[in-house]
């Protein structure tokens, strides 16, 4: 009994020919779907890449108690139950979220890791003078382009030694994995991880791969910044290449590796997953990334593929509602061990053997953003309300960020709480939230598509009662789940009893509401949102207070965007002003 686990970071559903009609050129993953079964529902849980990667070692949800972080102390550990159980467990991976302060217990679960270096600018070789040259970010602000330069001039050194394919960081962890398969083949009782961080942005690709689309690395430098951009037809056809074509390096490996398990007549008795964390937005909804927008299908609807040896089912598909925290559940049951209590994903074999549903519905989500169900039919997004976000706290007993430890000032207003049942009888902190996250979401509302015939979500209904009856399974979802009780407080659900209620909600946001402030009338909530965003930009008082005198002296009317956008471009000198007006437009987006 042994399981092969080969996880891409950023893998997009709708890139590949087994679940739509691409031209992106994998004919690996066809392979694998005529070999596997192949899941045509499966949904992320937490996002996005440590919190996702907590959901796969303790089967359940992450993100309604705390954003990314590392596995808790309470925490049941997938890999770690199967080392105590007798089956050996190796990690090899580029992921350099691992060794950051916000991943740092998870490799330590396994048997034993191999970490490989140099992805993303991860702090892997030395330079103290880096002069490299980026022009991606000149819509950004001082302190983040600083941040965001500083990670880009460190992948520029480190891909100074990767000059061959053979030193490509995805080549490394391939060929970490296959020595592992080669010096255990013959072994039983083992789990193997062989986790890529690519197809993930920055789009670092070897000649070989570019050469397909006629491109060089010198095209594009690969980073993406997270935005709503409105880049040319040929700019947004070099990055989706560039993407591409990391693909198709992603499907040439996975090739190795069906080829390796079919040279040792692996399939009778080993496993094989192939899933992703998350996917991304190249263009669609005019949106690029993930993270600053709400989680549409391209990022939260996920390829999965298994192979389940003792079922012996190939080349089928199912339907049934899967997501990422019942793939530990998968894996245990196939070694024979018992579920932790706290679990709450479920074994896909069930779906696999007998086509039984395991979920009516699934949550998905970042912590604080916007909060998602799917019932594989309806998708419903459920925005923070507004004068709520003091509700927002984490809840942890690792108190690190992504790449640092929480400030003192973070901790100012903790204290101790006993609130939940999976923290084993153990108090843990609960921080309120200083950062104004949902004010970042809130501007999007509550939005329900309907999956089925419209999965690329382009037409939102308003449905009182459909909608009432994806709150309820929200509800009942979050007390499953052991949601703290002011995370209900924080998206409005706490009003909402009846499909009265949501009528009368959906009649609030309906309507426009002029809004006073600073002896301005704003025309909206949104206008508000905007105005503050510009306001608080400004680079020293006295424009401030010109900005904020000038827009008050508009008389009768409303201020509206193009307000000021007009204010903006008269009194900012030009090369601000890029910053300024992108912000405006990110604001103002509200799909």
């Amino acid at each position: 009994m042994r399981v092969i686990n080969i996880m891409f970071d950023t893998l997009k559903r709708n890139y590949l020919n087994a679940y739509e009609k691409s031209d992106v050129h994998t004919p690996n993953f066809d392979r694998l779907a005529e070999k596997t079964v192949q899941f045509n529902n499966f949904f992320a849980g937490s996002l996005p890449c440590m919190p996702a990667r907590r959901d796969l070692h303790t089967g359940r949800y992450n993100f309604l108690h705390r954003g990314w972080g590392p596995i808790e102390p309470f925490d049941d550990s997938t890999p770690e139950i199967l080392r105590q159980n007798g089956i050996y467990t190796h990690l090899v991976t580029d992921h350099k979220h691992y060794w950051r302060d916000g991943g740092a217990t998870y490799h330590p679960r396994y048997s034993t890791y191999e970490l490989i270096r140099g992805q993303e600018g991860d702090s892997w070789k030395a330079r103290v003078t880096k002069n490299y040259h980026i022009d991606a970010y000149h819509k950004m602000d001082e302190e983040g382009k600083q941040r965001k330069v500083t990670s880009v001039n460190q992948d520029f050194v480190n891909r100074s030694y990767m000059p061959t394919e053979k030193e490509h960081t995805m080549a490394r962890t391939f060929e970490a994995g296959f020595d592992f398969l080669e010096n255990n083949v013959t072994e039983d009782q083992w789990f193997l991880q062989i986790e890529s961080f690519d197809p993930h942005e920055p789009f670092f690709v070897p000649e070989k791969y570019l050469n397909m689309y006629g491109l060089t690395q010198d095209d594009f430098d690969g980073w993406l910044i997270y935005s709503h951009d409105d880049f040319s037809a040929e700019k947004s056809a070099l990055v989706k290449k560039f993407y591409q074509a990391l693909m198709i390096m992603c499907d040439a490996y996975l090739g190795k590796v069906i080829d390796f398990m079919d040279e040792h007549h692996m399939w009778e008795d080993t496993m094989l997953i192939v899933n992703t964390d998350h996917g991304l937005l190249l263009g669609e909804h005019e949106w690029w990334g993930k993270n600053i927008m709400p989680i549409y299908n391209e990022v939260a609807h996920l390829p999965f593929f298994i192979w389940y040896p003792q079922l012996e089912k190939s080349g089928e598909e199912v339907n049934q509602l899967a997501q990422t925290i019942d793939i530990p559940a998968t894996i245990l049951d196939f070694f024979d061990i018992e579920l932790p209590e706290n679990m709450k994903g479920k074994p896909l074999r069930k779906i696999i053997e007998d086509g039984e549903d395991i979920h009516e519905a699934g949550l998905f989500g970042v912590f604080g953003g916007i909060l998602n169900i799917t019932d594989a039919e309806y998708v419903y997004m459920r925005a923070p309300v507004p004068g709520q976000e003091h509700q927002l706290n984490e809840y942890t007993l690792m108190p690190t960020r992504i790449n640092r430890r929480f400030m003192a000032s973070e901790l100012d207003d903790m204290s101790l709480t006993d609130a939940f049942t999976f923290t084993k009888g153990v108090n843990v902190l609960k921080v309120p939230m200083k950062s104004p996250i949902g004010k970042e979401f809130q501007r999007f509302g509550h939005k329900l598509f309907h999956y089925q015939s419209d999965p690329k979500q382009e037409q939102p209904i308003l449905n009182a009662m459909i909608e009432w009856s994806m709150i309820q399974k929200m509800k009942q979802l979050m007390m499953d789940n052991e949601a703290p009780e002011s995370l209900y407080r924080y998206y409005g659900l706490d009003q909402l009893h009846s499909v009265e209620d949501v009528r009368q909600e959906q009649q609030r946001n309906i309507k426009v509401e002029h809004i006073e402030l600073d002896g301005i009338t704003l025309l909206n909530q949104q206008l508000k949102e905007a105005y503050l965003s510009v306001y608080r930009s400004l680079e020293n008082q006295k424009t401030r207070e010109q900005f904020r005198e000038d827009l008050s002296q508009k008389a009768n009317e409303p201020v509206t965007k193009e307000d000021i956008s007009s204010w903006i471009k008269q009194h900012i000198e030009v090369k601000k002003q890029a910053f300024l007006l992108y912000q405006l437009e990110v604001v103002m987006r509200v799909d």
